[in-house]
């Protein structure tokens, strides 16, 4: 999508952030860790912004902080929109004046948008219950990014972690992954994860199946109220051309083998035995390639 001049002269960055122009792959996963940010500051620098849906040529601001403040627990938080002290001081019960002191020259009068500071809060290590794994969060976490890598939902990992905010992860802090279960899905499908914009018609398009089909195989599921993070199974039996084992899957913007791997809980090395003469790097959006399963 191509943007106008005047559309690009009226995008302002706030102050400590910088333009950038979305490229193909970008996500602002992807952006925070190049940018040694998180997708929480990126989030709160670009009101209105749908992550889910950047466009090729988009102009987002990135927040820029060339050093984090010294935070002994390492527990960092960024100020969102309509941040102050008072409101951060009283979400982590601690007090302001511990906030100032662990952030010295901080102005508790001109808090950025994107801005990192520490929070002064000993995170203890969580007692996780069975089912699930001590997991610290990095820069860049959230609970959706988070349920799509370990193959589980956002409702499991609000669960498994009560009293956490999803909104204030910290990086540090220690939270519980629930162990990725499998569906239970009928022979001649495959399980499949919602992701934000997925719906059983384009499904059936990107997999070489009908929305019928796909319908049949999930009784009970909604096709108009699908959640992300949502286990579905897709019929696979349709002819593709992929060998048993496999199924067709259709190249998009930003896919890789290692990610294409980890998505469907497999390997780089059995993606590529199952697509002979395929370059892992020149695939082209569209290409059609086959998934072990």
């Amino acid at each position: 999508m191509e943007y106008p001049m005047d559309y690009y002269a009226l995008q302002q960055c706030p102050p400590g952030t910088m333009p950038y122009i979305i490229r193909p792959g970008d996500t602002f996963f992807s952006l925070a860790r190049r940018f040694n940010t998180t997708v929480a500051a990126i989030i709160s620098a670009n009101p209105g912004v749908d992550p889910n849906r950047l466009q090729i040529g988009q102009r987002i601001c990135i927040p820029m902080q060339p050093q984090f403040p010294p935070c002994p627990e390492g527990n960092f938080y960024t100020i969102r929109p309509g941040d102050t002290l008072f409101a951060i001081a009283r979400r982590f019960n601690v007090s302001v004046d511990d906030l100032i002191e662990a952030n010295p020259g901080i102005d508790p009068q001109n808090l950025r948008v994107g801005q990192v500071i520490c929070i002064p809060l000993a995170v203890p290590q969580p007692v996780c219950p069975p089912g699930t794994f001590v997991y610290t969060v990095r820069a860049g976490d959230t609970f959706f990014s988070l349920a799509r890598r370990f193959n589980t939902t956002v409702e499991a990992l609000m669960a498994a972690n009560p009293g956490v905010d999803p909104q204030g992860l910290l990086i540090g802090q220690r939270i519980c992954i629930p162990t990725a279960v499998s569906p239970v899905c009928p022979a001649g499908t495959t399980p499949y994860i919602i992701r934000a914009g997925d719906a059983f018609f384009n499904l059936a398009r990107r997999f070489n199946t009908t929305v019928e089909a796909i319908m049949a195989a999930n009784p009970g599921v909604d096709p108009n109220r699908l959640q992300i993070g949502q286990r579905i199974c897709i019929p696979i039996d349709a002819p593709s051309g992929c060998p048993a084992g496999t199924m067709p899957y259709i190249i998009r913007a930003g896919d890789t083998f290692f990610n294409l791997a980890r998505r469907f809980n497999t390997t780089v090395e059995a993606i590529m035995a199952a697509n002979p003469g395929v370059n892992p790097n020149r695939l082209q959006i569209g290409q059609r390639i086959c998934i072990p399963v």
